[in-house]
C-alpha cells in the first residue's frame, strides 16, 4: 500500500486484504461486547464499541476504517520518525549528550528531528485562493499548486545548513505536519510519542549504538513514507 512502485491492482488488493482483516476483527469484539453482561475489552477497539454502544453513530465499516486510519496514519509515520531518528542521533553524539544531559530539551530535539527527516509530504496538492508571488513569479488565484514540505524544511534561505542536526535552531516552525487548515491533526499525540520514546529509549540503553555503518542500511527509497525497512542496533 505505501510503496511508490505498487501496481494499482497491488494496492487495491492490499487495502482489500487489510480492511477484510480489521473488519473481521471489529466484528469479533463487537460480538463479545454485546454477549450478556460483557464488558468491552480495554483497549482502543474495544472503547470505540462502548462509546458507539448507545449512540450507534457508527457502523461497524466505521470503525475498521477507523482503525485503517490509524494503522497507516498514526503508527506508520511514528515508527519511521523513531528509526530515523535513532540514527541522527546516533551518528550526532554531541547533539544526544545536549539531551541526556539536559532532558527538558527533547521537545525542540524532536522538532528538530522532525524538520530533518522529513518523513512525507502531507501538504499535497493545493488550490492557491489568491495571487502568490514566490520568486519572481505569480501563482495566480485558483492555479493548482503541488508543495514539497520536504523542500520547505530544507530550504537553506530559511534554515542555516539545513543538513546539519541542531536542537539550538530558532526562527521558523517546521513544516512536517503540513500547514494551515489542513495541517496534521495528530501532530500533538506525535510529539507526546517522541518525545517518551526519545527521552526513554537511550537512558534504558546507553550503549545502544548502530550494528551497521549508514551506508549500509536499506531506505525506503520507493515508499510514500520515508524511513528504513530495518535498523541494527547493538549495546
Amino acid at each position: 500500500m505505501a510503496r511508490r512502485d505498487s501496481t494499482s491492482e497491488e494496492r487495491y488488493q492490499a487495502d482489500a486484504t487489510l480492511r477484510d482483516y480489521l473488519g473481521d476483527l471489529v466484528a469479533a469484539r463487537v460480538q463479545e461486547a454485546e454477549r450478556p453482561g460483557a464488558v468491552p475489552g480495554d483497549h482502543l477497539i474495544g472503547r470505540v464499541i462502548a462509546k458507539n454502544r448507545d449512540a450507534r453513530v457508527l457502523r461497524q465499516e466505521d470503525i475498521a476504517a477507523l482503525c485503517l486510519a490509524l494503522l497507516s496514519a498514526g503508527h506508520e509515520t511514528t515508527a519511521n520518525v523513531i528509526s530515523l531518528g535513532t540514527v541522527l542521533l546516533l551518528e550526532n553524539p554531541e547533539q544526544l549528550a545536549a539531551i541526556l544531559a539536559d532532558p527538558a530539551r527533547t521537545p525542540a530535539a524532536v522538532e528538530e528531528i522532525l524538520r530533518h527527516t522529513s518523513i512525507t509530504d502531507p501538504s499535497g496538492l493545493r488550490v492557491a485562493l489568491a495571487d502568490i508571488e514566490v520568486g519572481d513569479m505569480t501563482v495566480e488565484k485558483g492555479d493548482a499548486v503541488v508543495v514539497s514540505t520536504a523542500a520547505a524544511n530544507w530550504d537553506d534561505s530559511v534554515f542555516d545548513q539545513p543538513e546539519k542536526l541542531d536542537f539550538d535552531r530558532d526562527g521558523p516552525q517546521q513544516l512536517a505536519f503540513g500547514h494551515g487548515i489542513h495541517r496534521c491533526v495528530a501532530q500533538n499525540l506525535a510529539r507526546v510519542e517522541l518525545e517518551v520514546v526519545f527521552s526513554t529509549l537511550f537512558a534504558r540503553v546507553p550503549g545502544l549504538r548502530l550494528a551497521a555503518g549508514v551506508e549500509e542500511l536499506s531506505f525506503k527509497e520507493g515508499a510514500l513514507l520515508y524511513g528504513v525497512h530495518t535498523l541494527p542496533v547493538t549495546w
